[in-house]
């Protein structure tokens, strides 16, 4: 049969991103306690397309995910961009896997637990010899207004905060690429709110919580500005973008914040000391 796609192209415009999109496909993921989870991802699958090529064949993205069920990585995503590469005959190609990572957490005062869903995205993409892989972990904290404390004779407003981290790792003195497991991504945000959100509590840890955000009153400006700097102290982490959101709890409006960030040329861990 005639391959349509093939056909020669005359409006001399190359297309950068071409592919398939909203593709959910089951995967598994490292986990740091056990060590693998089967998890559900909402993948985009693209490359280029040369401006003489009328189209893509949609089909070849199909077939090399379905080829890698098993792990998906930060050691498997170059993989498969490079199979897309080689069966699409493209110059680049971008991979973009969403998925809810599961955590077991404990409510404070009782130990009560339960799992609560984190969302997070493999972020890869290659083109010609340059190459690039994103984490992206998106944590629900709790934040109290610092202001609406200060000002009030009791009570302060509180409100849902989401932080979202994309970073990139760099390489170890061995030339090996530095991983940053999810669960630790969630650890340092956690810490710089005024609470984290838990799944399940029961009265006695509803009181902590609620006690915790008010002695712990953060701004969305100094959310985002403590997780950017608990991630600069990390050497593993050479760049990094930074999003704090609030769902504001007394005005008709979110409010944010953003940082991003790259690790200056210069000393290594090692060589710092």
């Amino acid at each position: 049969m005639e391959d349509v796609q093939g056909r020669p192209d005359d409006r001399n415009l190359p297309i950068q991103r071409v592919g398939v999109t909203n593709l959910r496909y089951p995967i598994v993921v490292l986990d740091r306690a056990r060590s693998r989870q089967e998890t559900v991802a909402s993948f985009t699958l693209s490359v280029n397309l040369p401006h003489q090529f009328k189209g893509t064949h949609m089909s070849r993205f199909i077939e090399v995910l379905d080829e890698h069920r098993g792990e998906v990585t930060m050691d498997t995503v170059p993989v498969i961009l490079s199979d897309l590469r080689q069966r699409l005959d493209a110059e680049s190609a971008r991979v973009e896997v969403e998925f809810p990572y599961f955590l077991e957490r404990s409510a404070p005062e009782t130990g009560a637990t339960a799992l609560m869903d984190y969302r997070c995205a493999f972020i890869g993409e290659v083109n010609g010899e340059d190459s690039d892989f994103i984490l992206r972990t998106e944590v629900p904290v709790t934040s109290l207004c610092p202001c609406s404390r200060e000002i009030s004779d009791y009570g302060a407003h509180n409100q849902r905060g989401y932080v979202t981290v994309d970073l990139r790792t760099g390489r170890d003195d061995a030339g090996e690429d530095q991983m940053v497991w999810i669960e630790e991504v969630v650890d340092l945000v956690e810490r710089c709110a005024s609470s984290p959100v838990y799944p399940l509590l029961k009265r006695p840890d509803e009181r902590a919580v609620t006690m915790r955000a008010y002695d712990n009153p953060v701004f969305v400006e100094d959310l985002v500005r403590s997780v950017a700097v608990a991630l600069q102290e990390d050497w593993r982490v050479v760049w990094f973008r930074v999003n704090a959101l609030n769902q504001e709890s007394i005005h008709n409006h979110d409010a944010f914040a953003e940082i991003e960030w790259t690790r200056p040329p210069g000393l290594t861990e090692s060589e710092r000391g």
